[in-house]
């Protein structure tokens, strides 16, 4: 068992007659781990591009919440009349009334 360990921590499995049974395993073995590595950081890079375009789309939409809350309060009737008050133009105190047009068929 000595000789076994000794043999294996020396690189003899390497290096005698029946090593190429070996060497494929060992190549084999290699190429798959490099393979799984190679997957490990595909997956990684996936993980955080889907973080940053989390973040991007958390951001647009309070961006857009915001405009919208905006366009409400530029919407207001109140802030129309005080953003038409300051150029002296007055609210009309007669309601408008409908003009309708009818056409002569003939």
């Amino acid at each position: 068992m000595k000789k076994s360990i000794y043999g294996i921590l020396r690189g003899k499995f390497l290096i005698s007659d029946d090593s190429f049974k070996n060497w494929r395993i060992i190549i084999f073995i290699s190429s798959l781990a490099i393979i799984m590595i190679a997957s490990s950081h595909s997956a990684d890079k996936k993980v955080h591009e889907i973080a940053k375009l989390t973040n991007e789309v958390k951001e647009l939409r309070s961006a857009f919440v915001d405009g919208r809350s905006k366009l409400m309060r530029l919407k207001m009737e109140s802030s129309i009349i005080d953003k038409v008050a300051k150029k002296n133009i007055q609210i009309s105190e007669i309601p408008p009334t409908k003009i309708r047009v009818f056409s002569s068929e003939e």
